[in-house]
């Protein structure tokens, strides 16, 4: 019966097995699309990574096994430690503070007007390459307040507090009354009432005086007090001009600090005119004159940027200012796809605009500030442009990287088996962090 009915069925449509297309087998098709982009993945990818691990194995000539030597060098060479540490310094700092500040970034601007003016400021810094920006942040971080940005401020700021004096170089020339004393200068005899006191100098510039100098004259007597002159005794011209007394043509030192000094206690000051004149009271008779070392300060240079303690910063801060624009813009998509409502009922229930970023936004941006992170870290793991070229050649050492010491070990050192080890230990420290991407992005597909 079972048999008859199944005889009697209609026959169902055949099953292809081939499951052929208009133009063939699917498996076929598929690899016809892929052969391109597999040849171009072999040769560019998979050819280098396998000879790279190859070679790294090899003496410097590549005609002698080494081992593991090449390796081994990798923890022994103080340049390379040099390097890992740098590395591991970026690791941690430059994703870090560029995710934080685009988060900042993306939260500030995000109810107010000009955000998206600001935005595109702060992300217009990735339209430049790392070569331009390296450049652009060699001249920001030159030693010259006069060329350098950061120095220019911080010197405006420090002398704003404390300014320098206009006469660092400033020192007693022949015949003076005046000898060294604690970097500043101090009268040989005792000085008196009624009894004009010349203090001469040389050795400042003449365009580095005060805008207020006038021209220096001779200081008169006066009763109960004690008067002099400080000034440039110097006239231009071989034989020209009395030493020791001002003429016609020689500047005051105006605004100069002179104390009246008594078995080494400071008794009076003063400070000199815009003719370099000054006056002291009564109880500066018998005193020596001293002229204090915070007259011949030399001026305020800024800070080294580029020495050896600071140049990884101050290159880490130059990578910050080129990524922070691209996190921004990343968190900024992410933070629109945050449900509103959540935040207006926390606001509702009492949270504060702070718990509300803490409890609500955060824990909702987290994926995307993942992924923030995470390209940041393969990122910094290859930098070598910034490094490169903002480094002058006095710290270079100090700034080394791994990209930049593969680069040295390979082409200025000659040294090619260590920097294929080299390449070798970048790609086994960028493989975990794309595999934590990767599981990542698993998982967000599964939700």
């Amino acid at each position: 019966m079972a048999s008859a009915a199944a005889a009697g069925a209609p026959p169902g449509p055949a099953v292809s097995k081939s499951r052929k297309s208009v133009t063939g087998t699917r498996r076929t098709v598929a690899a016809l699309f892929l052969l391109p982009a597999l040849v171009l993945l072999g040769a560019l990818v998979v050819y280098p990574i396998g000879y790279s691990i190859v070679r790294s194995f090899y003496n410097a000539s590549g005609d002698g096994f080494a081992g593991v030597d090449n390796y081994k060098a990798l923890f022994t060479d103080d340049g390379i430690r040099t390097a890992l540490k740098n590395n591991v310094i970026w690791v941690v700092f430059a994703p870090t503070v560029s995710t934080a500040l685009g988060l900042m970034f993306a939260v500030l601007t995000e109810r107010v007007r000009w955000g998206t003016a600001f935005k595109l400021v702060v992300f217009m810094p990735m339209a430049i390459s790392m070569l331009a920006a390296g450049i652009i942040f060699r001249l920001v971080y030159d030693q010259d307040p006069a060329k350098g940005v950061a120095n220019a401020v911080w010197v405006g700021v420090h002398d704003t507090f404390a300014p320098s004096s206009a006469f660092p170089k400033a020192h007693p020339g022949r015949e003076s009354p005046l000898r060294p004393d604690q970097g500043g200068f101090v009268t040989r005899a005792p000085v008196h009432a009624g009894r004009p006191v010349a203090l001469p100098l040389v050795g400042v510039a003449p365009d580095q005086f005060p805008g207020d100098t006038k021209k220096a004259v001779a200081a008169r007597p006066e009763p109960g007090k004690v008067t002099g002159t400080t000034w440039q005794d110097f006239t231009r011209g071989k034989g020209v001009g009395r030493l020791g007394a001002p003429d016609p043509s020689e500047p005051g030192y105006a605004g100069m600090r002179i104390e009246a000094m008594k078995d080494g206690t400071v008794v009076a000051t003063t400070k000199a005119a815009a003719d370099g004149t000054f006056t002291l009271p009564a109880e500066a008779d018998g005193a020596l004159l001293r002229l204090p070392a915070a007259n011949f300060k030399e001026p305020y240079n800024g800070v080294d940027w580029l020495g050896p303690s600071l140049v990884t910063p101050a290159i880490i801060g130059s990578y910050v200012w080129m990524w922070a624009g691209f996190a921004m813009v990343l968190i900024a998509a992410g933070l629109a796809g945050v449900p509103r409502e959540l935040l207006e009922a926390a606001r509702v229930d009492g949270a504060n605009e702070w718990q509300v970023f803490r409890r609500i936004t955060v824990p909702l941006l987290a994926p995307v500030l993942a992924v923030v992170m995470v390209t940041l870290m393969i990122n910094v793991l290859k930098v070598f442009d910034l490094v490169y070229i903002i480094a002058p050649g006095s710290s270079q050492d100090d700034a080394n990287v791994l990209a930049l010491e593969l680069y040295r070990k390979g082409f200025a050192e000659s040294q090619p088996g260590i920097a294929s080890a080299i390449a070798v230990f970048l790609l086994l420290l960028v493989i975990p962090v794309m595999l934590f991407n990767i599981r990542r992005l698993r998982r967000e597909v599964r939700r």
